[in-house]
């Protein structure tokens, strides 16, 4: 970890190098100028103590230089009594603390040493999210190839846009870049532009001064504000009016937010992630969204496939599902039956991920055993299923070609039904289990085809079980 004394003290910096005690760190400093601004974009700080008299270089903003270069910095401001108001302006900008000169070594290595273990702990949990996520959702190649670029410019503080179909996952990877951020201690607030009434959308993002609108009986504070050190994701961005997006594009290019009834600007640190499913570029054309914010927002530009598209996520989707709902249900549920995975590994899902999450809950509700079956899924899903040939008499497989040789789909479904009672040693309980219905559905379908032996009374009974 490399920890930066940026101060133009040169007794400081000599006590620092004489006294400093942590290993496996690497002190720099500077007294300003081109070689501090040099060293600071280079990367790897951990720990930066700035001094109030440098916060501007060259007209740059050294804070903002140093936790854009470095993510994760913690950045310490070291100043005098009459330094107090640089400094608290600074806090309030996303450094850490304010430290009163003058300052010992000791202080110095405390800081740096949570800061160095903050970061190494921030390290840590990123890598184990990266390898949960790539469980999840990077099964296929275009989302692999999305992830690749989600660790890269998850640390920055880039703003991104995430386009994709309704129910794709959009809050929910913006929500994974925060957590993979520096901001990740901090607030994620995500809100949908298109739910809040048009009146209401400025003092809603902004805030308001007592007094401003009919109804504003005191200051309140915006999304921005509540945001705060954190994130703000704005889906549905393409809902905002023209009015809004003006306003938008000036906090992303200033930083500053003006509250609705108030004459002053205030500094926010946010970083904005925006999300929309339908197309900009078809809104630019009409008119109705502002070319000039499309290309400030898509700074990085993340699009995410639709779940037919992705089929081989959908087993470690269904398992993140089931033990979701399980645990909230306090259910003890292991998996799925074959057969019913199948049909949601054949299903289109015009509601994506959302859909899949839907129905996941609804067969997790009505699951009886330690597996989802067939009869604990949405009968539109069993429905939608394509059409299945059946197999010629003597035959064990699927004929396409000769008609003729077809018998009934109730012929079809009698014989497999014998077939798995065979197999299971006429237990029924078994035998349902491993062909993905209830007992009561193998029940109703021993009756439909006459298969009640002397066996049906251990049917009935194994219901009652």
């Amino acid at each position: 970890m490399k920890i930066f004394i940026l101060d133009s003290d040169p007794e400081l910096k000599k006590e620092v190098f004489n006294n400093w005690s942590i290993p496996n760190t690497e002190i720099m400093e500077s007294s300003g100028g081109q070689n501090a601004i040099k060293l600071l974009t280079q990367g790897g700080i951990g720990a930066l103590f700035l001094s109030t008299d440098l916060l501007t270089i060259d007209n740059l903003d050294i804070l903002d230089l140093a936790k854009e270069s470095n993510p994760g910095i913690e950045v310490f401001i070291l100043g005098g009594v009459r330094d107090t108001q640089k400094a608290e302006q600074a806090v309030e900008r996303g450094a850490h603390s304010f430290l009163l000169k003058p300052v010992n070594v000791k202080l110095l290595e405390s800081l740096a040493s949570k800061a160095v273990s903050h970061s190494l702990t921030r390290k840590n949990v990123r890598v184990l999210e990266e390898r949960l996520l790539e469980d999840v959702l990077g099964a296929s190649p275009a989302m692999k190839k999305i992830l690749k670029t989600v660790t890269k410019v998850a640390p920055t503080n880039s703003t991104i846009l995430i386009s994709g179909e309704s129910g794709t996952g959009k809050e929910f990877m913006a929500n994974i870049i925060h957590r993979l951020s520096h901001r990740s201690e901090e607030s994620f607030v995500a809100v949908n532009c298109g739910a809040i009434p048009e009146s209401l959308v400025e003092s809603e993002l902004f805030g308001s001064r007592k007094g401003s609108y009919t109804g504003s009986i005191a200051d309140r504070k915006g999304l921005f504000e509540m945001a705060d050190k954190g994130t703000l994701f704005l889906d549905e961005i393409g809902e905002l009016s023209l009015n809004t997006q003006v306003k938008l594009l000036r906090f992303l290019q200033e930083k500053e937010i003006r509250r609705v009834g108030d004459n002053e600007n205030k500094y926010v640190d946010v970083r904005v992630m925006a999300a929309s499913n339908r197309d900009l570029h078809r809104a630019i054309a009409n008119g109705t969204f502002r070319e000039d914010l499309y290309y400030r927002l898509s700074i990085f530009h993340l699009t995410l496939p639709p779940l037919r598209d992705r089929r081989s996520s959908i087993p470690s989707l269904i398992r993140t599902f089931v033990k979701k709902y399980a645990a909230e249900g306090k259910k003890e549920i292991h998996g799925m039956a074959k057969a019913a995975e199948a049909v949601l590994m054949n299903y289109d899902y015009p509601g994506n991920i959302r859909q899949l999450e839907n129905i996941i809950e609804h067969a997790v509700a009505l699951c009886e055993t330690e597996n989802i079956v067939m009869d604990d899924l949405p009968e539109y899903l069993v429905k939608a299923q394509p059409a299945v040939f059946a197999l010629p008499k003597g035959s064990n497989t699927v004929v396409t070609e000769d008609p003729g040789a077809l018998v009934t789909l109730a012929e079809l479904e009698k014989e497999y039904i014998r077939k798995a009672l065979d197999i299971c040693h006429r237990n029924h309980t078994e035998a349902a289990r491993r062909l993905g219905i209830s007992r009561s559905t193998l029940w109703r379908k021993l009756k439909e085809h006459g298969l009640s032996d002397g066996n049906m009374e251990i049917a009935v009974k194994d219901m009652g079980k």
